[in-house]
């Protein structure tokens, strides 16, 4: 079976591209997992080096976490390639990290940019408002999130939330327009940007689902994140497709 021409965009939109990605990924999988196992095996190291220490862990896997789809950004290819007919090659899905694509060096150091300041604003407020010195995770889950006082935890997430919507309305499909076409990293944040003001229900609730899969993949002793990030990966593609025609 052909794979899928693009679809209007709706409120359904989040399971279908995650079909399709599951599709993308059962047809040609070797690409998928070499990349989803690179990303567990770095998620596992940085969770063992910085374990007791919650800052340090925080900020790595806030980092990681950004820059993780650049990461993985040539499983594009994959799902672009089997949308010609053809089957794409791990070898050929890591080709443009070996041509030096500036736009996607600069975009990473952007995103982790956005990494860090989400770590010292975070680290900002619950030094502020915590009543004892957070350390350790434990530090943070009794005094934070298990705090009996109500408000700061909420507080925290609401922040989260805050820092965290901008830099998914700039990088939903500006990464794969970046693999696909020569656009410019302004070019590409600006249809991102306008893919989200143009559908922003469909987009929510896209970002819900992958908050909650790399929670899932996270909270499986990063196991989880072998399928979670194919599977993201390639529903992204298909994203950026939908997007491309409704524009």
């Amino acid at each position: 079976m052909s794979p899928a021409a693009p679809a209007p965009i709706s409120w359904r939109s989040p399971a279908r591209w995650l079909a399709l990605g599951w599709a993308d990924l059962r047809a040609n999988p070797a690409p998928g997992i070499f990349h989803g196992l690179i990303m567990a095996a770095i998620g596992a190291a940085l969770f063992s080096l910085a374990r007791d220490q919650f800052w340090l862990l925080a900020g790595a896997f806030s980092g990681f976490l950004i820059v993780a789809p650049i990461l993985a950004s040539g499983l594009y290819r994959v799902s672009a390639g089997r949308a010609e007919g053809r089957t794409v090659s791990l070898h050929e899905s890591l080709a443009h990290w070996r041509s030096g694509d500036k736009r996607l060096i600069g975009f990473g150091l952007l995103l982790g940019l956005a990494g860090t300041g989400w770590v010292i604003n975070s680290a900002g407020l619950i030094t502020l408002l915590s009543k004892v010195p957070i350390r350790k995770p434990a530090d943070f889950l009794q005094h934070v999130v298990l705090a009996p006082e109500t408000g700061l935890f909420e507080l925290w997430l609401l922040l989260g939330a805050l820092l965290a919507a901008p830099v998914f309305a700039s990088s939903v499909t500006a990464l794969p327009a970046l693999v696909a076409t020569r656009a410019s990293v302004q070019e590409a944040v600006g249809q991102s940007w306008r893919a989200v003001a143009d559908h922003p229900l469909p987009m929510a609730l896209w970002a819900g689902v992958i908050g909650l899969l790399v929670g899932l993949g996270m909270a499986s002793a990063m196991i989880g994140l072998v399928f979670i990030v194919p599977l993201i990966a390639h529903a992204s593609w298909h994203v950026y497709r939908d997007v491309l025609a409704s524009q």
